[in-house]
């Protein structure tokens, strides 16, 4: 029987291409999907593997009959695929949780650190042959040990992160989910659930985000939520850049109505502001969260063990649709 024709569309660390090689009919892109080129693809492969920057719009919907079977995205975010339009087609949609988590809890938590301390002005004006050597103001920051670190999103990696900032930084823990969690864990850290949004905001000295996107979080953080902010407390953001209003964070910068602001994730990936760009009070990473040699060939395992499952006639491990 001949193997399964799959298609990536970047290049994977070498061990899961390898492996993939070695099971299916592996074609590699490396580049972002257009529409047309998605319209080509369902019609050529049996199953898809998606990053984050290739957008299953609901014009997909109305393609047609198409060969694909399977989206299997790499990644555990799924907001860019439209699973209306996967649906229409009968399409099987499968992620990758829980392999990633400690890798983007650590680049939340490294981005914490960095725009508290301002560690990225440092580096730069070091760089730039601009220090002239130690005296007791420069760049005085913000203290973390001891500080509150509001949670949006208490998920697998805000808990995670959760238990960084607490165990390792003597942080004390408020949250906000859709409901309140009972949680050993949770409750060990003496973690505050605040049920409203505004209520956490108003408490918090960092503010991280770990939502999922999507219509329901998208602009979660507009003028309004960072008038709610107080005016020494930073945000951090790790999940989707669409939670984010970047316009109205610029003006919240602006306007001196929060501290500063550290992001790995943005509205127009891979396109950032040049009001932000120019700001020293922000961290801007580029989309590292999961950025580690380990997780990301645990990812792509993850997305194996799904095409493996799906092709065997197995119910697949990680299904989202």
């Amino acid at each position: 029987m001949a193997a399964a024709r799959i298609l990536l569309t970047q290049r994977w660390p070498e061990a899961v291409e390898a492996a993939l090689w070695r099971d299916y009919d592996t074609t590699i892109l490396e580049h972002t999907l257009s529409v047309p080129e998605w319209r080509a693809a369902l019609q050529e492969y049996d199953a898809i593997c998606p990053c984050v920057t290739d957008r299953f719009v609901a014009e997909l919907g109305e393609t047609g009959p198409v060969k694909t079977r399977l989206l299997a995205n790499y990644g555990v975010g799924y907001n860019h695929i439209n699973l209306d339009a996967a649906r229409q087609l009968g399409l099987t949609v499968t992620n990758t949780p829980g392999v990633l988590t400690d890798a983007t809890a650590d680049l939340a938590m490294t981005l914490l650190l960095m725009v508290a301390r301002r560690a990225g002005e440092g580096e730069r004006q070091l760089r730039a042959g601009q220090w002239r050597g130690w005296y007791p103001t420069h760049l005085m920051g913000a203290q973390v040990s001891g500080a509150t670190l509001g949670i949006i999103g208490l998920g697998r990696i805000g808990l995670a992160m959760a238990h960084k900032a607490h165990y390792g930084f003597g942080m004390s823990i408020l949250y906000h989910n859709r409901r309140e969690l009972n949680d050993s864990a949770v409750a060990r850290m003496g973690a505050r659930f605040c049920a409203n949004v505004d209520d956490l905001l108003q408490a918090a000295d960092f503010v991280a985000i770990h939502t999922p996107g999507g219509q329901d979080t998208r602009h979660l953080f507009d003028a309004r939520r960072f008038a709610a902010m107080r005016p020494h407390a930073y945000l951090i953001n790790t999940s989707r850049g669409d939670v984010v209003d970047e316009n109205a964070l610029i003006a919240a910068l602006d306007a001196g109505q929060i501290a500063g602001a550290a992001l790995d994730v943005y509205e127009q990936e891979p396109r950032v502001p040049a009001a932000l760009l120019e700001r020293e009070n922000v961290v801007l990473l580029p989309h590292l969260g999961s950025a580690t040699l380990s997780t990301r060939t645990a990812m792509g395992m993850k997305v194996k063990a799904n095409l493996d499952a799906f092709f065997s006639g197995q119910p697949v491990p990680d299904r989202v649709l």
